[in-house]
């Protein structure tokens, strides 16, 4: 029912930034006292028919006592939360508001929401929806109800379309509204959704705009705001461009303006390359001419030292205003659509136009990946350069390039994450329908890059690299082969399958071409493709272009690779306009590498380490072209990969049919709400003694076994008396509990007499490890032994590992990891992820162990990590699997003070 009101402080967990229906932000947060003059002004804007609407009566202003009664609450039992924008005037102003009263201590509440008639059709009502919704759940709160008039056909729309199961009648001429607030799939999708399209909306505006002004526009070569200036103006922009610069009249040809308030036209997206300790009068100055979105080129912001606007302060204040920041440190946003023709960039040229669009962290990283796409002659729709990224993330930027349809592919650099789980969801969607290509380094994620303001990982090695792999994402481990991959993928069609014809005109590079193909989890195919390529240009084309096409018609062939080099005499002849004539007439991959050409100019646009297409013909053909076999290989195995991934599905969301509803997360809740209570001070861990562990996992439909400590060996006879024998004892140590090699565990003790001598010997013999404590529990049947660990990480929150015990994990860390909530293949993929794993299935002899019954338990043990972020660590160790059904040996849990998910059942954008 919630505690007391006087034991609770002001929820600033509540607090969140939010993207609107029209992709503008604003800020969410409880209300206050301070908020009175707010409403007050919000109610005397409202028209007659919003205030009778809300109050079934009209009053024309609210009373001390009404002012009072909405702005003091105690945030448990009466809740209320007001979303706000910044005026013309600078002044925070009341958009939204929404409530909630719990009616008579029950565990439901009435709910009510007024929204500013200004600010209608923006998608606050079911925002604030889904911000009380999830405060509720916090406060025990199970069920809202809601009286509206039937008029009120917005506000019957919110809760229709809300997702929940809604329960109408009308009575006394009023609709009364009753529904459960626990989440479900159709309210998380209808969540999803709404905020995949205000995320793509908000990146739309910015890669669209019809006015955009250079702030720090300069008339000096070479300064940033000189060449933001030109390129936007000799990129032909479509929209109006406009410099502001108060020492000037004129620059770049365009006139230039004191400030935003001297340009006639309404500026979408305003271009900042002033110094640091200007940001915060041109960011207010944008804020009150209603400017979108700021791309901030200027840096250091990260060094300012109290000479203007940190990060968070940049962010913060442009929020206040509705806008969205790009940066800063960026280096630029550009769109090549023919209508747009944003070159927002410092780069001096529009890329070509093509399928690829590409977004970069930090701005040499940006630079560089533009400089390799041009070099390359790579077709982009969009760049995005989020420079520090503050505030437009990888994963707004998904969301908008999903619903491009120009864009075929996305290329992502990732130095850093925000929010890990949300990009994962992210990314999965996308990747069903246009590849997504991630560069990662090995400490992404672990360690920040200069400018960047998140949190990090302490999850084990490999647990993000898991989660990169489970998305279906091309994960590549540098730029290099980023661009790689996207060069394939920019210029051919998807292969079907991993069977690659091998075409050389020398037998020994077609052994290194199927080496190569097989390194790459390639099948090279059984056709001669050994090409003689003597005699004329002529008579060598038609004779390429003969194997070619066969092979490219060949049935057992998805993709084909082509090495060529010159004769021994060092002649070559150029073959690219034969290589993508005959490739365009086949729905299948050509890759090509070129070997030992001395000469720059052969074929075509300098063939060097970082080739780019031959003979492009139009914007999406084109064959790629690589300086090694290798490398074709590599980029050609990524993408087989994918494709087989993205075939066989992401699986399905199933539960235990004893888990379905919500009552187990309620369960679980309580038991840890109470329990952290008593136990638990500030951010301390605590550990669950064995009959609380067992009451928690109880709820999951888990069971460990008993196990019983002991002090003297009467103690033992009695506890084995009552377990049953045979029975096996334990030393209490972690490290030691399950080697049998060093005297920690002995087994199938049958009797009193027998137990008391092992007793004896395991102490005298467990002496030299510190003389550790024992404990007694009955035999479980042979099996193996398997471990299952779930941790709370304060960046990927729940965790979920999997492997076998022994030496496999405790020297080789072979474990493998999965990120919930996690699909029936997710499971299935993480119980044979480990390379022990074929120990379960038949290994050299050994029995089939039940693998169904293994999964089912994972599957448990992440539904219970995923609804409880108080659960800081779990452990089944070990987890017995036998041929028929699994043990739980031994369970350990942690409990804390949880911080806040970074994705949770309510929309929000990421703070820092």
């Amino acid at each position: 029912m919630g505690e007391p009101a006087e034991s609770r402080g002001y929820p600033a967990h509540w607090e969140a930034d939010v993207v609107l229906r029209d992709g503008a932000a604003a800020h969410l947060r409880p209300i206050s006292t301070d908020d009175a003059e707010r409403l007050q002004r919000m109610h005397a804007a409202q028209s007659e028919s919003s205030i009778y609407l809300r109050y079934f009566t009209y009053k024309s202003t609210l009373t001390q006592k009404e002012l009072l009664r909405f702005t003091q609450v105690d945030h448990v039992d009466r809740v209320a939360m007001v979303v706000l924008l910044a005026s013309p005037s600078g002044e925070q102003e009341i958009i939204g508001l929404g409530g909630y009263d719990r009616i008579d201590g029950s565990a439901e509440a009435e709910v009510s929401f007024n929204i500013s008639d200004a600010h209608q059709g923006r998608g606050l009502g079911s925002i604030l929806l889904e911000h009380l919704a999830a405060a509720g759940r916090e406060r025990g709160l199970r069920r809202f109800s809601a009286e509206v008039l039937p008029q009120n056909r917005k506000m019957l729309t919110v809760f229709s379309e809300a997702g929940y199961e809604v329960q109408r009648r009308f009575e006394d001429g009023v609709v009364l509204l009753e529904f459960s607030i626990d989440p479900t799939e159709r309210s998380r999708a209808v969540m999803e959704a709404r905020e995949h399209r205000a995320e793509s909306r908000s990146v739309a505006e910015l890669l669209a705009p019809k006015q955009v002004a250079v702030i720090g526009a300069s008339r000096e070569y070479g300064s940033v705001g000189y060449h933001l200036l030109q390129n936007l103006v000799e990129g032909r922009f479509t929209g109006g461009v406009h410099s502001v610069n108060p020492e000037a009249f004129e620059v770049g040809g365009t006139e230039a303006y004191v400030s935003l308030a001297h340009i006639k036209q309404d500026v979408d997206l305003a271009v900042v390359a002033v110094p640091p300790e200007r940001l915060a009068e041109v960011v207010i100055d944008c804020g009150r001419h209603g400017v979108k979105g700021l791309l901030v080129v200027t840096s250091g912001l990260d060094r300012t030292e109290g000479l203007g606007l940190d990060q968070r302060e940049l962010v913060r204040l442009a929020r206040q205003w509705g806008m969205r920041v790009i940066g800063p440190a960026s280096v630029g946003l550009i769109n090549t659509a023919p209508d747009v023709a944003l070159n927002a960039s410092l780069s001096p040229q529009m890329p070509l136009r093509g399928g690829v669009g590409l977004f970069s962290q930090s701005a040499s990283i940006g630079v560089s990946l533009y400089a390799a796409a041009h070099r390359r002659q790579i077709g982009l729709s969009a760049v995005i350069s989020a420079g520090n990224r503050a505030d437009l993330s990888g994963n707004d930027a998904m969301q908008r390039l999903e619903d491009d349809e120009a864009t075929r592919a996305v290329g992502i650099s990732l130095e850093s994450f925000g929010n890990p789980r949300k990009f994962s969801r992210i990314a999965r969607r996308l990747s069903l329908t246009k590849p997504v290509v991630v560069a990662t380094s090995d400490v992404t994620g672990r360690r920040l890059p200069p400018g960047h303001d998140v949190r990090t990982t302490s999850a084990p090695q490999g647990a993000l690299d898991a989660m990169l792999e489970n998305s279906g994402v091309i994960r590549c481990g540098n730029h290099d082969s980023l661009m790689d991959v996207l060069q394939v993928l920019a210029t051919q069609p998807l292969p079907a399958g991993g069977r690659v014809g091998i075409l050389s005109n020398s037998p020994s590079m077609s052994r290194v071409l199927a080496d190569a193909a097989e390194a790459h989890g390639l099948e090279a195919a059984h056709l001669d493709g050994t090409l003689d390529l003597e005699g004329t240009q002529r008579e060598a084309a038609a004779a390429l272009a003969e194997v070619l096409d066969t092979m490219l018609g060949a049935e057992e062939v998805d993709a084909v690779a082509v090495c060529l080099q010159p004769s021994i005499t060092g002649e070559h002849h150029d073959h690219s306009r034969t290589i993508l004539e005959t490739a365009l007439q086949h729905p299948k991959p050509v890759v090509v590498s070129l070997i030992g050409i001395l000469e720059p100019d052969v074929p075509l646009n300098h063939v060097a380490a970082a080739a780019p297409v031959l003979a492009t013909g139009s914007l999406q053909q084109g064959v790629p072209v690589f300086s090694s076999p290798a490398r074709s290989m590599a980029a050609l195995g990524k993408i087989v990969t994918y494709q087989r991934w993205r075939r066989q599905g992401v699986g399905e969301h199933r539960v235990p049919p004893d888990l379905e509803g919500t009552q187990a997360q309620r369960t679980g809740d309580e038991l840890l709400e109470r329990w952290l209570g008593e136990s638990v001070d500030g951010a301390d861990l605590c550990r669950l003694d064995p009959g609380r562990a067992a009451q928690l996992l109880e709820v999951y439909g888990l069971e460990a076994m008993e196990s019983v400590p002991f002090d003297t060996e009467d103690q033992a006879v009695e506890a084995a008396e009552r377990l049953g024998w045979p029975v096996a004892v334990k030393a209490t140590s972690g490290h030691l509990r399950h080697r049998l090699d060093l005297g920690g565990v002995r087994l199938n003790i049958s009797d009193a007499t027998m137990l008391r001598h092992t007793v004896a010997e395991m102490r005298h013999q467990l002496a030299h490890y510190g003389a550790p404590g024992l404990e007694i529990q009955t035999m479980a049947p042979i099996g193996q032994g398997c471990m299952v660990r779930a941790i709370e990480d304060p960046l990927m929150g729940p965790v979920v590992s999997f492997g076998i015990s022994g030496d496999a994990v405790d020297l080789l860390d072979d474990w493998a990891h999965a990120v919930p909530p996690l699909t029936d293949q997710d499971i299935r993929q993480l119980v044979r992820g480990p390379r022990a794993a074929r120990k379960l299935l038949g290994h050299r002899g050994l029995p089939v162990v039940d693998i169904a019954a293994v999964e089912e338990v994972v599957q448990r043990v992440a539904l219970l990590k995923d609804n409880h972020p108080q659960v800081a660590s779990l452990e089944l160790s070990p987890l017995l699997a036998a041929q028929e059904g699994v043990r739980i040996l031994h369970a350990a849990v942690d409990i804390a003070n949880p911080e806040q998910r970074t994705d949770s059942a309510r929309r929000a954008i990421s703070r820092w």
